[in-house]
């Protein structure tokens, strides 16, 4: 079988939650550098850009996502029909992409707002290891001094037990 058929019959017969993983965007350059993410799920509400086919150039609102139909449906982007009545027009995902965000969503903007650049991990990470190095400092001398009494108590608890031996062994002759 060629591969395109199988390519074809996999996105056939493809579950909810892998079509709806297919419905993904690239965000705008200004949008990667706020949210420090490369792209997401097109929802409606989204503004996007179209950059290929024959509406290229185009810029509107997301009005439809559909799954069943693998595309989404924008404001301003419609056809007529013979008999009359305007028709919305399904574009795929991967030939837009998105301007705007709808943050409505409130797990949507947690979401995005969570995630953190890899960058700024390493810098945060050196940070953090810096503070740690200064607060150590502190817990170590705490610690050192209290050792110096648990070793001096070490020490006498040895010899209570030799006491309280030899004393148990003159009490019982």
């Amino acid at each position: 079988m060629k591969p395109t058929t199988i390519r074809k019959r996999m996105l056939y017969s493809a579950s909810q939650h892998l079509l709806s993983k297919q419905l993904g965007s690239h965000l705008a350059k200004d949008l990667k550098e706020k949210y420090h993410c490369k792209s997401l799920r097109v929802v409606e509400g989204d503004s996007v850009k179209v950059l290929r086919g024959e509406f290229k150039g185009i810029e509107g609102k997301v009005t439809r996502v559909s799954t069943e139909k693998r595309g989404i449906a924008i404001e301003g982007i419609k056809r007529e029909k013979l008999k009359g009545g305007n028709v919305d027009i399904y574009i795929h995902p991967s030939n837009v992409i998105i301007t705007s965000l709808n943050l409505e969503d409130k797990w949507r903007q947690n979401r995005l707002e969570g995630q953190k650049p890899k960058a700024a991990k390493s810098t945060s990470s050196q940070e953090t290891k810096d503070t740690k190095q200064k607060e150590s400092k502190p817990k170590e001398q705490k610690e050192a001094s209290k050792e110096k009494p648990k070793e001096t108590k070490k020490e006498a608890k040895p010899d209570d037990k030799k006491d309280k031996s030899t004393t148990e062994k003159k009490g019982t002759k």
